[in-house]
């Protein structure tokens, strides 16, 4: 890979067919059409997903809510977030998160904030080497299962 074979860029809705795979990957217990009609809802919620592209196939993905919380302020949730195990080790999630924070940036957010699976213990290596830290724990309550 090079870098003229690389490019980060936002997706859009009608892209959701690309997306897919990926987060099927993040959720195998999912079905496919509940991923994809959550991702519908999703997008008309104001969600955002950024790709990262090698070779114009989409190799990773992050999605992106924009909130606001008083102890953090105006902040930017990462979530969804996976780079295809055939492009793992090759620094596409380090180039994803750069474009995420130079948007970040450019945009007056705060911080970005992220929840990570308990047992991804490869993703929390991932995030403390990118500056994250431990605040707390997301805890969860089903209504229904």
């Amino acid at each position: 890979m090079t870098e003229d074979n690389i490019h980060t860029r936002f997706l859009e809705k009608h892209e959701l067919p690309d997306i897919l795979p990926l987060v099927q990957l993040l959720n195998p217990k999912l079905e496919a059409e509940v991923l994809s009609e959550r991702l519908q809802v999703m997008f008309g919620q104001g969600y955002q997903c950024v790709g990262i592209f090698v070779n114009h196939k989409l190799a990773g993905v992050a999605g992106l809510w924009s909130l606001c919380k008083l102890y953090v302020g105006k902040h930017i949730e990462p979530d969804n977030v996976i780079i295809h195990p055939d492009y793992r080790g090759k620094g596409l999630g380090k180039r994803l998160f750069e474009f995420i924070d130079q948007y970040a940036k450019e945009a007056g957010f705060e911080a970005l904030e992220l929840n990570c699976y308990v047992n991804n213990s490869e993703a929390h290596k991932f995030w403390m080497n990118e500056g994250y830290r431990v605040l707390g724990f997301h805890f969860q309550k089903r209504i229904h299962d």
